[in-house]
């Protein structure tokens, strides 16, 4: 029974811990958060309480990571509003414990934010050119693990995550204002990041591979958010149409072909 560590039990970690369980896998998941210890408990996940930062690890990461062959690092870069963590710090201070334990392939969870806004398809070929602090920080941090000699790593670049308890649509509804009408959307059911983390995990590939991630589906912002509110009996949101509409297309052509995956349809 092979053995996987999730660095970050989160929104879609958590989930994702709880599939690979039912996959037959052991599970050793951490958090940041004591309450939630016991909840990873009850769902069969081996608990740690694990902090990281640009300067120490709080918490048995050499235990977190003893025993498994992969880990999932799933630690999104808190950045927003006054925080200004040094995300790329921390990848830099985990490294080591990474290189010294058992671990002979990492995922890491990173995000389209790393390409920037200009009107047009992008592919893993495309050059990323993020316009963000995120963005930057999980360029970073993909290459700092992808040009690590001791360690293989998969980088999946997800982009707007989306589930049955969380879409943006509640955040939008009956605002007004909003920019970028005729952008489209690059959004990602959290059905399918846990499906493609799982095809790449059974595909067992060597190489440093990258993916894009996002559903097929790419109407613009204002037909995609309209139509949601309808269906939902929201507020409809009003769109600014003064401004010129800017927007990638991302294009998950390699996700389906190369790893011969499926999306799920009707998820978004």
């Amino acid at each position: 029974m092979k053995q996987i560590s999730i660095l970050g039990c989160g929104w879609l970690g958590f989930s994702l811990a709880k599939s690979l369980l039912q996959k037959g896998f052991r599970v050793s998941g951490s958090t940041t958060s004591v309450e939630k210890i016991s909840v990873l408990e009850n769902a069969g996940i081996t608990p740690f309480l694990i902090e990281l930062s640009d300067v120490t690890i709080e918490g048995e990461i050499d235990s977190f990571l003893k025993n498994s062959e992969i880990l999932i690092i799933d630690i999104p870069p808190k950045l927003r509003g006054n925080s200004s963590e040094n995300f790329v710090g921390k990848i830099q201070n985990l490294i080591p414990f990474i290189e010294k334990s058992s671990v002979k392939k990492v995922l890491f969870v990173s995000s389209t934010s790393v390409y920037s806004d200009d009107n047009k398809t992008i592919t893993e070929e495309t050059i990323p050119n993020p316009d963000t602090e995120t963005g930057k920080q999980l360029l970073e941090a993909e290459q700092l693990l992808q040009s690590n000699k001791k360690i293989q790593t998969t980088v999946i670049r997800f982009g707007g995550l989306i589930g049955e308890d969380r879409h943006p649509i509640k955040f939008l509804a009956g605002r007004t204002n909003l920019e970028n009408p005729e952008g489209p959307i690059n959004l990602i059911h959290q059905m399918d990041c846990i499906g493609i983390i799982e095809t790449i995990l059974q595909q067992d590939s060597k190489d440093n591979e990258t993916f894009n991630a996002v559903a097929p589906f790419h109407p613009t912002r204002k037909e995609y958010y309209t139509q949601k509110a309808i269906e939902l009996n929201l507020p409809l949101p009003e769109f600014n149409e003064s401004k010129p509409s800017v927007g990638k297309l991302i294009s998950s052509d390699k996700v389906e072909h190369v790893l011969g995956y499926s999306f799920a349809k009707n998820k978004l």
